[in-house]
């Protein structure tokens, strides 16, 4: 039951991602806390790991994303995304997760310069922040949810 109100998070995050190139702290910062509150009263993650895994699952996602903030290549959002996640899940999530985004994102940027021209135009201007030939960085939490769902596939 908990993979899917991660999910459902994760969708909205990749739903404002796309649309406005920016996370709300409240679906960030309040989703973090969200998850430390339950994990401090309930001693496991949503995903029902361990404090202990829940906190390296936190410091893996910073390790993994602040030299890209530092670095200009992820916003902050991306990086309070991918803690919160850390405190929800387990390392092995996270892990999954990120190296499932990377892959999609990837994937996007080598396909989305021959997919996007070829869409309807009020559909292209709506993916606008998923296109990479705008030369600076796009939307990155649609990929998170992708990995996600990859992640909760191959574990289940």
């Amino acid at each position: 039951m908990q993979h899917w109100i991660l999910l459902a998070w994760l969708g909205l995050c990749a739903v404002q991602d796309i649309r406005q190139r920016h996370l709300a702290n409240g679906l960030t910062l309040g989703v973090a806390l969200l998850a430390l509150g339950y994990l401090l009263w309930a001693g496991n993650t949503w995903l029902g790991a361990d404090a202990i895994q829940g906190g390296k699952a936190l410091l893996l996602a910073l390790l993994l994303t602040v030299p890209g903030y530092v670095l200009g290549r992820m916003g902050g959002g991306d990086v309070k995304l991918l803690a919160a996640l850390g405190l929800a899940s387990d390392p092995l999530h996270l892990l999954g997760t990120f190296i499932g985004a990377a892959l999609a994102s990837g994937l996007w940027w080598l396909l989305a310069p021959r997919l996007l021209p070829a869409v309807d135009q009020p559909l292209a201007r709506s993916l606008r922040h998923l296109d990479p030939r705008q030369g600076q960085t796009y939307a990155f939490a649609p990929f998170v949810l992708i990995g996600m769902a990859l992640t909760l596939l191959w574990t289940r």
